[in-house]
């Protein structure tokens, strides 16, 4: 190495350690400063404190902020001294009402503080908070030379009607972030305008996000905890999306969402609280928590949303909301033409169009002109069974002819007792149904086809707000359970009640299954079929009574209707559409011609005798 590169090597080495001291005195310096300003700031804060805890709070009255006032309270939280005097300020509330709706608004960060439903009560009162006082917070949170949160400052009220108000946070500066509700008429729909006004100087040009905050506590407002809390979730909506996507349904969840979306909600069986942003949520998080049952808060759900928000600072930036106070009631929410109406559970995309445009319409009709739901109910079962009646013949009138071939199928498990024979027996039944005319597969089709009909009304009803509170008969709400019995204490599975209408459906369903087998063959010697034909019998009307003893009374008495109905259609067609001896007779006939069966008969029977070949090989090889 020459001189040159070591005395090049020396000057870099000084040059570094020159640079690392100045530094190290540089930092040492800005820590004491900081430490000394930390120590007046705490000292500040206490003294704030105490002079706050002697303020006497003004609740009825809002004063104006006067520079008397604002040079009595010390800085010491907010730089800003007009923040700090709205810190400390006691809040205010607001009332805004029209028909539907009563809001009340609290100036502590420009907020809704409880929110009452004028047309309805809940299951226990003769109000429905959907909000009650004091379990929410609405905030926004932005960067104003420090973190600012609406929520911790009371705003200033500058103007408001019996529908609307305009609340005003200033800034020292010049500026100030503006609420503004206003309520439609007659409408469940709430306007809110949140303003930035001459905040360019005091927002950071960089910032172009800001955050919002939305949690609420829904109370219990119905009957039964688990109906209720089994419909009850949060929503969410991006634009273009045929419906909204959930969570909850008496499950804790939450969920990330990094892409833009519409709206969401939270919703309880029959009542929502909706938030919409016309220019879209950038991204947020949702998540709901559900509260024990017989909590005592009476807390049914926490639901929390944190969005964040688009925003780049101008002279006046404008940001519009959408609330949704109200019912879940179809034709309503899909007024609004927002997709609103697609949180109500309505099923699949088949069961769901059935739903509304079959059941919904039918079911507003009946309601034009008649008042009582259990009537209505019977209504529309009749409706329903006398357009299915034409698929529903055809299953019930080949059970009726199969019941008719009991003598000759008594001869054929006379013919063939043992089980090895189960193959024979097999071929000479289907060969009496071939004799007879009858297809064994006739009557499943047509009853599968209505499945979606069943389907749909085990998804109307409980979601049916028109049925919320209705009495009929012994029932005191068909949307939830009817109870002749309670018993005081909950036992497993059952619950702490006994439902008349689930009872009788399944005395029903019991009595409709006994009085087909009793016309129908049975082999003994099948254990198949008699599994099947106990689990048809016994455990599927059991199984249906302890479904429905906690869910809707109006879709139990929707399953009695339709069991009574079936019961009376299978007696009338047996006993005056279906001849015996003349079924009998076509089967005597047959047996003089010559057999033509068909191609697919030809290979059921060669894939029995497969089959039977199988079987006693596996018994040559036992022995």
């Amino acid at each position: 190495m020459d001189k040159n590169s070591i005395t090049g090597f020396v000057l870099i080495a000084m040059v570094l350690f020159g640079f690392t001291y100045y530094q190290a005195r540089q930092t040492k310096a800005q820590l004491a400063e900081q430490a000394q300003l930390d120590s007046i700031a705490a000292v500040e804060a206490a003294k704030a404190a105490e002079y706050a805890s002697t303020l006497q709070p003004v609740v009825t009255t809002t004063d104006s902020l006067t520079s008397e006032t604002v040079a009595a309270i010390p800085s010491s939280i907010y730089k800003d001294s007009l923040l700090e005097a709205s810190h400390s300020r006691a809040e205010q509330f607001v009332r805004l009402a029209n028909d539907k709706l009563e809001l009340v608004l609290t100036t502590r960060g420009a907020q809704p503080y409880s929110v009452k439903l004028n047309d309805y009560k809940a299951y226990a009162s003769d109000e429905l908070y959907l909000i009650k006082p004091g379990s929410s917070e609405y905030s926004f949170s932005i960067y104003a030379g420090q973190n600012i949160k609406t929520s911790d400052f009371s705003f200033d009220v500058v103007s408001k009607t019996d529908t609307s108000a305009v609340m005003r946070l200033a800034f020292a500066g010049g500026g100030y972030i503006e609420q503004s509700y206003s309520l439609h008429k007659d409408s469940y729909s709430v306007d809110n305008k949140l303003s930035f006004v001459g905040m360019q100087g005091i927002v950071p040009k960089n910032v172009s996000m800001m955050d919002m905050d939305f949690t609420a506590v829904i109370p219990r407002l119905e009957k039964g905890y688990k109906n209720e809390s089994m419909y009850s979730m949060v929503n969410w909506y991006f634009d273009g999306d045929k419906k909204p996507e959930d969570m909850g349904r008496g499950r804790n969840g939450s969920k990330r969402i990094d892409s833009r979306l519409s709206w969401f909600a939270f919703h309880q069986q029959f009542f929502s609280a909706i938030l919409r942003a016309p220019q879209e949520f950038a991204s947020g998080d949702l998540a709901v928590t559900f509260g024990q049952e017989g909590n005592e808060e009476g807390a049914l759900m926490t639901c929390s949303a944190n969005m964040r928000c688009d925003i780049k600072m101008e002279d006046k930036v404008e940001v519009p909301f959408e609330f949704y106070f109200g019912p879940n009631h179809y034709q309503t929410l899909k007024a609004l033409d927002h997709k609103y109406e697609k949180t109500i559970p309505l099923g699949g995309w088949l069961v769901g169009w059935f739903t509304r445009f079959v059941i919904i319409p039918l079911f507003n009709i009946l309601h034009k002109f008649i008042g009582n739901f259990g009537i209505i109910i019977l209504l529309m079962t009749l409706i329903i069974k006398i357009v299915v009646m034409p698929l529903t013949n055809k299953s019930f009138l080949s059970s009726a002819k199969m019941s008719a071939l009991k003598p000759e199928m008594d001869k054929i498990n006379a013919k063939y007792p043992k089980q090895e024979d189960a193959m024979k027996k097999q071929q000479a039944t289907m060969e009496l149904y071939r004799k007879a005319g009858i297809s064994p597969m006739g009557g499943c089709l047509p009853t599968l086809l209505t499945f979606p009909i069943l389907w749909a009304m085990f998804r109307f009803f409980p979601a049916s707000i028109e049925l919320r509170q209705q009495p009929f008969l012994w029932c005191n709400d068909l949307s939830s359970y009817d109870s002749i019995i309670d018993y005081g204490t909950k036992i497993p599975i059952l619950g702490d009640h006994l439902s008349l209408f689930a009872l009788l459906m399944a005395v029903t369903m019991w009595g409709y299954s006994k009085m087909t087998m009793q016309s129908q063959p049975m082999n003994s010697d099948d254990p198949n079929a008699m599994t099947m034909r106990f689990m048809t019998l016994w455990m599927m009307p059991i199984m249906m009574f302890f479904i429905c003893n906690n869910i809707s009374a109006a879709l139990s008495y929707y399953y009695l209707l339709s069991q009574l109905f079936n019961i009376a259609q299978n007696f009338i067609l047996r006993k005056f559409f279906v001849n015996k001896e003349a079924i009998l007779a076509k089967v005597k006939a047959a047996d003089s011609k010559p057999v033509q069966k068909s191609k697919w008969q030809l290979r059921l029977e060669e894939a029995q005798r497969m089959q039977q070949q199988q079987m006693r090989e596996q018994q040559n090889r036992r022995k």
